[in-house]
């Protein structure tokens, strides 16, 4: 596996782990849709957060959270109304971005709520 999948994967292991840590309850990880891909699907009482998770070795070349296209978020809508309707869930859905970034031997988690909003 390349380099970048492995930071990735670990991102989102590390994001699951912070989501719980804080009261969510993880439903689906890399939940899938056509051509979309959910990284994390959590519930925290009434709320459904839909979970893109960036991680970056470092942030020389931008915050992680700015590497969420519009294109990404379209596709994430397309999913999540898909999850919504096949699990017949009756909730509040919010998009958030948790970025994550090397800082020396450390990485820093960012929990980003309601970052973008489905058009």
């Amino acid at each position: 596996m390349a380099e970048h999948n492995e930071l990735g994967k670990y991102g989102e292991e590390l994001a699951a782990g912070f989501l719980q840590q804080n009261g969510y309850t993880i439903l689906a990880t890399n939940w899938t849709f056509q051509k979309a891909e959910i990284d994390i699907i959590a519930q925290k009482e009434n709320v459904l957060a839909i979970v893109e998770v960036k991680t970056r070795s470092s942030i020389d070349y931008g915050l992680p959270q700015d590497f969420v296209k519009p294109k990404k978020i379209q596709l994430l809508v397309k999913a999540v109304n898909e999850y919504v309707i096949s699990n017949d869930l009756d909730v509040t859905v919010r998009f958030d971005i948790i970025a994550i970034h090397k800082e020396e031997n450390n990485y820093k988690i960012e929990h980003i709520e309601d970052a973008f909003y489905h058009f």
